[in-house]
């Protein structure tokens, strides 16, 4: 299949795709014309490599998983070092999550102190 017919398979873009296979994540044949081939194997590999990206995992997060990106990720048992990775990742997330909950408690303060009122978003 060609790029565009997987990335419209996937729910994902061209660019994308390009994106996943400069990455190592995916691969495709050349066609005479220089189109590129993709399986479609191509299809299960990508809803694997978004459904990671979905979850707050890198680029360089989900190449721990090639091995098992071509089955059922979701439902396979995560090695050490991908338990590690996700463990680690949603730190990072919760992280974030806490310095942007400061800051929108911050600025709320700030508008509340201004406005005399409570703020409504």
């Amino acid at each position: 299949m060609r790029i565009g017919e997987l990335a419209k398979a996937t729910g994902t873009t061209a660019r994308a795709l390009r994106h996943y296979e400069q990455a190592g994540l995916i691969s495709s044949q050349r066609a005479p014309n220089g189109y590129r081939i993709y399986s479609e194997r191509a299809v299960v590999r990508v809803r694997n490599i978004r459904y990671l990206l979905a979850a707050g995992l890198t680029l360089d997060d989900v190449r721990v998983f090639l091995p098992c990106l071509d089955g059922d990720v979701a439902a396979a048992p995560p090695s050490d070092k991908g338990l590690r990775i996700a463990l680690e990742r949603l730190a990072v997330l919760n992280e974030r999550i806490a310095a942007q909950t400061k800051a929108r408690d911050r600025l709320e303060a700030a508008l509340r102190q201004v406005t005399g009122r409570p703020i409504q978003a």
